[in-house]
């Protein structure tokens, strides 16, 4: 499957978003030792998975080769136990201008980061996208900010580099997931 995507940093979260559907998501990257791992193997609600993507051309991270996995609850319990590099989200599904915003605000070590991925059906939309106003700045190709590059780390990781694009850390208080 080919993705077509696209990733903000989030200038504001809009207010009304708790009005919007949710989960929360685990991400585990494999191996640890590889400065940006390219596998992942994710909790999604109650959807466990494995996923590996890889940019179609070299230098562009908006075009990506997916492929994915079903697990089942046990086969993910056993790959946790692989020493890899960890992040926790919740992923509000937000619907603007006829798309589906992804809204990840990430908790843990990396709270005061949040990303906005859009996804597209064609190259066209992608290339044509207008970003609504509670986008910052696009960081597609941003790969400290790649899924693999951010797992393991904290936001003061982070902070030096996001200054560049005058990102100020967001917060919201996140429901209770068990």
């Amino acid at each position: 499957m080919i993705e077509l995507e696209k990733t903000y940093l989030a200038k504001t979260i809009p207010t009304d978003i708790r009005n919007f559907p949710s989960k929360e998501i685990i991400d585990i990257y494999i191996p640890k030792t590889v400065e940006h791992p390219v596998l992942r193997i994710r909790k999604s609600g109650e959807k466990y998975e494995m996923t590996k993507k890889t940019p179609i051309k070299d230098g562009d991270a908006s075009e990506q080769t997916e492929q994915t996995i079903a697990l089942s609850k046990e086969e993910f319990d056993a790959l946790t136990k692989l020493d890899g590099k960890r992040t926790h989200k919740i992923r509000y599904y937000y619907k603007v201008q006829g798309q589906t915003a992804e809204i990840d605000i990430f908790q843990d070590e990396l709270a005061g980061l949040v990303l906005i991925d859009f996804e597209f059906d064609t190259i066209d939309a992608k290339n044509t996208f207008t970003p609504p106003d509670f986008c910052l700045v696009d960081v597609t190709q941003e790969t400290f900010l790649a899924g693999g590059m951010v797992c393991g780390k904290s936001y003061a990781d982070l902070e030096t580099r996001l200054m560049k694009f005058s990102y100020k850390p967001l917060y919201l208080k996140s429901p209770n997931y068990a």
